[in-house]
This record gives C-alpha cells, sequence and structure tokens, in this order.
C-alpha cells in the first residue's frame, strides 16, 4: 500500500481559517505535516478565533498565524517565525482569495484592485518569499480557476488575476528548479466552499448543467490533488495546472 507521509515537513497554507484552505491544511496534517494556519483579520476577530482553534486542534503540528498576503514584510515575518518554530519551511499552498464580482462596466476600480492584489500579488508575495526561505526539495501549489479558463461573466477581475497565477506558475518552476523545489497550480470548478455557494442560486443551477459528473466539487476533493501535489509522488511534476472540475469545458 503506497501512502503519503509528510513527516518533519512543515507548510504554510494562505486563506485556510475555513473553506478549501482548512480542508486542506487539515489533510496536511492528516499526512503528518506541521501546518501554519495563516488568514488575515479583517477587523472582526473572526479569522483570528477560526485559525486558532484549527491550529489548536492539531496540537504541537499547528500554528495559526495572521499575515497578510498583499503585504510582502509580513509575509517574510511569517516565514521566518515558522523556520523558528519548526526548523524549516518546505510547502506553500498559496491558497487566499476573494470575490468582487461585477460587470466590467459597474466594477469600481477598488473591485479590480483588491482582487488583484490578493488573488494574484498575494501569490507572488508567497513565491518570492519563497526564493529565499523554502528548503530545498519544496513544494510551491498556488490556486488558480476554472474562470481563468472559462472567463465567468461578471469575473474580469478574479479571471484576470487567476490567469495571472497560471502563468507566474510556469515562470516560478523554471526559476526553482535548480532547488528542486517544484511549482504547480490547480484549477478548481465549483466548489461549495462559503466562497462557492455566494454565487447566485440561478447561476449555479446553469453552471450545474454544464459539469458531466453532474455535482459540485468539495473541498476534500480539491484538498486530496494538493496533497498529491506536495507529497513525494509528484517530484517529477512542476510547472503544471492540473484542472479538478468535473469534466466542466465550459
Amino acid at each position: 500500500m503506497i501512502g503519503i507521509d509528510l513527516t518533519g515537513r512543515t507548510a504554510i497554507v494562505t486563506g485556510s481559517s475555513q473553506g478549501l484552505g482548512l480542508a486542506t491544511a487539515k489533510l496536511l496534517y492528516e499526512a503528518g505535516a506541521n501546518v501554519v494556519i495563516n488568514d488575515f483579520d479583517e477587523g472582526r476577530g473572526v479569522n483570528a478565533k477560526k485559525a486558532a482553534e484549527a491550529a489548536e486542534s492539531m496540537g504541537g503540528q499547528g500554528l495559526a498565524h495572521l499575515a497578510d498576503v498583499r503585504d510582502l514584510a509580513a509575509m517574510d515575518r511569517l516565514a521566518d517565525q515558522v523556520i523558528e518554530r519548526f526548523g524549516s519551511f518546505d510547502i506553500l499552498v498559496n491558497n487566499a482569495g476573494i470575490l468582487r464580482d461585477k460587470t466590467a462596466k459597474k466594477m469600481l476600480p477598488e473591485d479590480w484592485q483588491s482582487v488583484i492584489d490578493t488573488n494574484l500579488t498575494g501569490v507572488f508575495h508567497g513565491c518570492k518569499v519563497a526564493t529565499g526561505k523554502m528548503a530545498n526539495g519544496g513544494r510551491i501549489v498556488n490556486l488558480a480557476s476554472i474562470s481563468a479558463i472559462i472567463g465567468f461573466f461578471g469575473q474580469a477581475n478574479y479571471a484576470a488575476a487567476k490567469a495571472g497565477v497560471i502563468g507566474l506558475t510556469k515562470v516560478m518552476s523554471k526559476e526553482l528548479a535548480s532547488r528542486q523545489i517544484t511549482v504547480n497550480a490547480v484549477a478548481p470548478g465549483v466548489v461549495l466552499t462559503e466562497m462557492g455557494k455566494s454565487i447566485p442560486e440561478e447561476s449555479r443551477k446553469v453552471m450545474l448543467s454544464q459539469i458531466p459528473l453532474n455535482r459540485f466539487g468539495n473541498p476534500e476533493e480539491i484538498a486530496q490533488v494538493i496533497l498529491f501535489l506536495c507529497s513525494p509522488l509528484a517530484s517529477y511534476m512542476t510547472g503544471q495546472t492540473l484542472h479538478v472540475n468535473g469534466g466542466w469545458w465550459g
């Protein structure tokens, strides 16, 4: 029987106080990794509380750390503290993301910029920090989206950011290859996390009719693919985008 054992490896999962990020963090923990639950606090303390609870459930293998992915210095400090606590930084899952859907006509400049800053620049910040602080042989997994491929109505900002993530992944895979650090992306279809559930019901019905497997994904199914990319089983895969979408191609 082939198992995935990440004992002794340390993973940072951004945006992991809930949803897909939390499902990924839990799976990496179950595989034996030390896991850093990262999110940023919007002033209400909700993310901080969720992150603390998730980390506490992992005992000595868990650490909650608030750091805004839009802030390069904050991400740099996060990596330093992770290395100080666990001794290494081996896995990065760039998961943090937001939605600000509007048609281009109605989209305000701040709607555009906030999504680009979080969903694309935030991924770059994580990758940039990893170039100096990740251990050789590490793993980076960036979250893209089916929106980057199909281009959903009202998602000019989100689709552009996620398409940028795919391009960034290819570049980083080349720049880090000499250190045997692999960089891949996962592009989920619609997953019924808090973000997925925010899609209007009528829109979801239309989307569902286009998915050959006739259902939406769940966070654990996406997390399992991320776990594979973080494992030795994917040691010769880099620069790739894995589409996990139930066969949905528009």
